[in-house]
Parts: C-alpha cells; sequence; structure tokens
C-alpha cells in the first residue's frame, strides 16, 4: 500500500487487514516516512504493525505481488512504470491512468501541476477499473486505474440506459452531493468546520476535472455515441457519501420508470455491488454508509420527456477504497466482494 496516510489509503489497509486471503506486507508514503501504522492510525484496530517507507520500487516488488497506489495525482505515473518492469501488478487510486490517451490526462492535470509524462502506452494499456463493465478486462489486468466517487456514482447510473439507447447522449446534468472526505485529508479552508458546516455549497462548476472523465467513459462503454455533460458538485456537511442526480432526455421512443427500472434490474441482476431499488423509492446516503454498494432509482417525465436517475455510494468505499480491493479480487481470482462490507449498520 503506498500512500497510507490519506482517507483513501487508511481505509484500503483497514479492509485488506481484515481480508481473508489478501495481506499488507508494505507501506509507502512521502510525508508519512518513518511512522509505524498504529501510530496513524491506532483507531482502526491493531493488524501489522508496518513502518511507512520510502516508495522504492524494488523494495516494493521484494515485498508484494500487488500494490495499491494512493497517491496525489501526477505521484503514480512516477512509480508505475517500474514497478510494472519488476512484475508488480498495480491498482491505481489517483487519476493518473484513468484516460486511455495522455493527451486528455495532459490537458486536465498536467497544466496544473507543471508535469510531462512520457508513459502514454500504459495510459492506454490501463484498464478502467468498473468490474460492473470491465469485470473480465480487470481479471487480467496488470494496471488498473479505479475511478474516483463521481465517476463512478454517474456511470453505474447512466451506462445501462446509453447501452441500450434509451437516453439521449447530449445535455446530460449531473448533480451530486458529497461528504467532505472527497476532498481529501490535508487541511483546506473550504473543508474546515467553520466553512462547511451548516452550509451547502457548489464548486468546480465550469469544467470539473472529473466531467471529462465521464464524457470519456461514458462513450467508450455506453455505446461509443459522443456524450456531453455537465458535473456540477456540491459539498454537503458531513464525512462521508455522495449522492448525485442525473437529468437526460429519453430517446424519441419515450419509457416509463417502470420499464427503465426493469432494464437496470435486468443489467445488475449479477452485480453483487449494485442494487435497484423500487419505482418511488429514491435512495439515500446513509442507506451505503460504510459499504461498498451502491444503490440507484429512476423517475420519468411523460411530459417532459426526461428521465432522472438518482445513485448513491459511499465516497471512501465504492467510490474509492473498496472498489479498489474489488478489483484486487478479481486479479487473484477471488470473489469480488471477499472482505467487502455490503450491509449498513442502520441508523
Amino acid at each position: 500500500m503506498i500512500g497510507a496516510s490519506g482517507y483513501g489509503g487508511l481505509q484500503t489497509v483497514a479492509l485488506l487487514q481484515e481480508h481473508p486471503h489478501l495481506q499488507v506486507t508494505f507501506l509507502g508514503g512521502h510525508s508519512s516516512v518513518g511512522s509505524h501504522w498504529r501510530e496513524m492510525a491506532p483507531f482502526l484496530g491493531t493488524g501489522t504493525d508496518l513502518q511507512v517507507k520510502p516508495p522504492d520500487p524494488d523494495a516494493i516488488a521484494a515485498a508484494a505481488d500487488l500494490a495499491v497506489l494512493s497517491l496525489p495525482n501526477g505521484r503514480a505515473s512516477t512509480l508505475v512504470p517500474t514497478l510494472l518492469e519488476r512484475g508488480v501488478r498495480v491498482v491505481d487510486l489517483s487519476a493518473d491512468y484513468r484516460f486511455p490517451h495522455l493527451d486528455d490526462w495532459c490537458q486536465i492535470y498536467g497544466a496544473h501541476l507543471g508535469m510531462n509524462r512520457s508513459d502514454g502506452g500504459l495510459c492506454g494499456e490501463a484498464v478502467y477499473g468498473l468490474p460492473e463493465f470491465n469485470r473480465l478486462a480487470v481479471s487480467k489486468a496488470r494496471l488498473v486505474a479505479c475511478p474516483g466517487c463521481f465517476p463512478t456514482t454517474s456511470l453505474l447510473a447512466l451506462l445501462p440506459l446509453l447501452r441500450e439507447g434509451l437516453i439521449m447522449p447530449k445535455d446530460i446534468i449531473i448533480d451530486a452531493k458529497t461528504g467532505t472526505s472527497g476532498g481529501g485529508r490535508e487541511a483546506r479552508q473550504h473543508l474546515l468546520l467553520a466553512e462547511a458546516g451548516e452550509a451547502v455549497a457548489p464548486y468546480g462548476v465550469e469544467g470539473h476535472r472529473h466531467t471529462r472523465e465521464i464524457e470519456i467513459q461514458a462513450t467508450a462503454l455506453g455505446g461509443h455515441q459522443p456524450v456531453q455533460l455537465q458535473l456540477t458538485p456540491h459539498l454537503l456537511p458531513m464525512g462521508r457519501g455522495l449522492l448525485a442526480t442525473i437529468y437526460a432526455r429519453l430517446s424519441p421512443s419515450g419509457h416509463s420508470a417502470t420499464k427503465l427500472t426493469n432494464h437496470l434490474l435486468e443489467t445488475y441482476r449479477d452485480q453483487p455491488c449494485v442494487d435497484v431499488l423500487p419505482v418511488g423509492i429514491y435512495p439515500s446516503t446513509k442507506w451505503v454508509h460504510k459499504t461498498n454498494r451502491a444503490l440507484l432509482s429512476v423517475a420519468s417525465s411523460a411530459h417532459g420527456g426526461q428521465v432522472i436517475v438518482m445513485a448513491a455510494l459511499d465516497n471512501l468505499l465504492k467510490g474509492q477504497a473498496g472498489q479498489g480491493v474489488q478489483c484486487l479480487n478479481l486479479m487473484v481470482g477471488l470473489p469480488e466482494t471477499m472482505g467487502l462490507p455490503l450491509q449498513p449498520f442502520y441508523p
């Protein structure tokens, strides 16, 4: 595990500590080098008290067959090529390999980070880690790029409808609300309690960095018609959870909410981490709190020719670390839900 001190890393290690067949044998980091796991996360149980070491590829390869990277954008790409050369299979939780074409990453992230990269071949090789639509490819991959919470929520809602031509691929609106853990563990002004408490605020309204990622993957996995959308995230005063309400135009033939729901039920019938709610029942983030499940619900407006898809998940589990472990399970031939919580503790 590389990047163990952030929320994604902490959650990943916590899951793997309880996993019956996977074990953490190396902790790597930058600012946390020299720290012991029990010092960093005494609240997550004992587990193996590893010391955080610099992320040297040779040391990682000597200790592990697989590596999960939970690093700031741009850092994974400095490690992945060498790790793959050493025979280590990688699950990356950052955005470094989510784009099949390096130019897209450079345009969205590279200029901001002041980085130049030359590993475009690996960008093309990386498998997008959405198991519900890429299960076989994930199981065979040596490099998996896990989508984050906004893309996961949006794609699970949209892909079944795009694939069957039930909605129009243009002018899709994603109105998403997320908890503060989605902004990471670093101290930032807008995540302070005094700023985020008792408030709901939009951010990244113009050109949020996940917008292009969702468009590219929705096009590639949803039927190859170019998808165009607007993503507007909002920050809510809660620790974790994400709820997306997605608006799209129905195809000219039109479909009732019941027919659309039945299609989602058929799509996800054998998908253990996605559940579809009955018509008229709408998801709540509390229903997926600390689980690796996503909940979907559909409503439609015959008068407006519009469909509304609602999706909820835990941004640190199905939207990040849990999905990473789901991919790890597939890569080593284990049941994909092994070691993952699926039932919430309610209320």
